[in-house]
C-alpha cells in the first residue's frame, strides 16, 4: 500500500492501521498545557513530559471527557 502524508488534523471513522516496523510519533507537552478535559475531546490521546507531577518523565494520557487520565487509568495530579 502507498504511503500518504497529511498536513493537518486527520479523522478516521474506522481507526488507523500502522504497518509492521512503523510507528506513531506524539509531540510531548507539559500537563499545564493540556486543554481542559471536555466532552469534545473525549478519547483524545496526548503525551506529557512531566507525568502530571512536574517530573521529567513521559506519560501517555487520555481524555475521558471530564479528566485527563494516564493510559493505566490513574488521574493526573
Amino acid at each position: 500500500m502507498a504511503s500518504t502524508t497529511f498536513s493537518g488534523p486527520v479523522t478516521s471513522t474506522n481507526g488507523f492501521v500502522v504497518g509492521a516496523g512503523s510507528f506513531i510519533a506524539l509531540t510531548a507537552q507539559t500537563t499545564a498545557s493540556l486543554p481542559a478535559a471536555a466532552a469534545a475531546n473525549a478519547g483524545h490521546v496526548r503525551l506529557v513530559s512531566d507525568n502530571g507531577a512536574g517530573n521529567d518523565e513521559y506519560c501517555i494520557v487520555v481524555s475521558t471527557g471530564s479528566a485527563w487520565v494516564t493510559a493505566v487509568g490513574a488521574a493526573l495530579s
